[in-house]
């Protein structure tokens, strides 16, 4: 059974230690950990790199530095390239989406992949993207595609992680609380049913079940906690409580 096998980050001779860094904690936050590092400018270690990485220490720690692209990639199958701009080179130019799903689909077949990065003012050489399989291309603004080294890195990052995500496009967070049992659900349309059916809301009778269908359904969409349910009937209480104190006064 093949492992799974995140891809590596590769900066190929990046100018800044900081820059360097915040590589590092864009990788961290995106569950990325092989960090490889081509003829960094400033030498390695790097000081201002680790203050910069922050919690993401073990990404810079772990770090491995090599003399060239090619001892980077050396025992990788599967290399995506970043960069802007047109190089005239029959390639396949990828989305981040795309290029995230396609690095998703190797890391499941234990196919070891890298994504590489330039340096922070000429970006990558063309012998550089000449070793790529396939070139990443961030959409960015008419004009002004220039983007920070750390920004690239976490915005493929997010692609990577995004891909693998299975949550709901939509959820609601209720916290601590738990959503209520179905019973208590299940008191709750009672009760406001009953009131309803008092206060001459469900009439006539025969658009009575279409009616209480309609009731259950939004409240059901709205997906409420024991609390929700609980406040709720309190409502009901002091709304019906409060129509007969004013029905009482209206009679006395």
């Amino acid at each position: 059974m093949n492992s799974f096998i995140s891809p590596a980050i590769i900066l190929s001779a990046p100018q800044l230690g900081e820059n360097i860094g915040a590589c590092a904690r864009a990788m961290a936050n995106f569950a990325l950990t092989d960090l490889r590092i081509v003829n960094p400018r400033d030498g390695w270690p790097n000081p201002r790199a680790d203050a910069m990485a922050a919690q993401a220490l073990p990404v810079i720690t772990s770090a491995r530095i090599y003399g060239s692209v090619q001892a980077a990639i050396g025992e990788l199958r599967l290399v995506f390239a970043t960069t802007a701009r047109d190089r005239s080179m029959a390639k396949p130019v990828l989305t981040p989406t795309e290029a995230a799903r396609r690095l998703r689909e190797a890391a499941a077949n234990g196919i070891a992949s890298a994504v590489l990065f330039g340096n922070e003012r000429a970006g990558l050489t063309n012998d550089e993207v000449a070793l790529a399989d396939c070139v990443i291309t961030i959409p960015t603004a008419p004009g002004f595609s220039s983007l920070n080294l750390g920004q690239s890195v976490l915005l493929v990052g997010y692609e990577w992680l995004k891909a693998g995500d299975s949550a709901p496009a939509e959820s609601i967070d209720h916290g601590p609380a738990q959503p209520a049992p179905r019973e208590e659900l299940i008191r709750l349309f009672e009760h406001l049913e009953g009131e309803l059916e008092k206060g001459g809301f469900l009439y006539p009778p025969g658009n009575r079940a279409g009616m209480v269908r309609n009731l259950r359904n939004i409240l059901h969409r709205a997906r409420l906690t024991d609390q929700e349910v609980r406040t709720l009937r309190g409502v009901i209480v002091a709304l019906t409580r409060g129509k007969s104190r004013r029905n009482r006064a209206q009679n006395g």
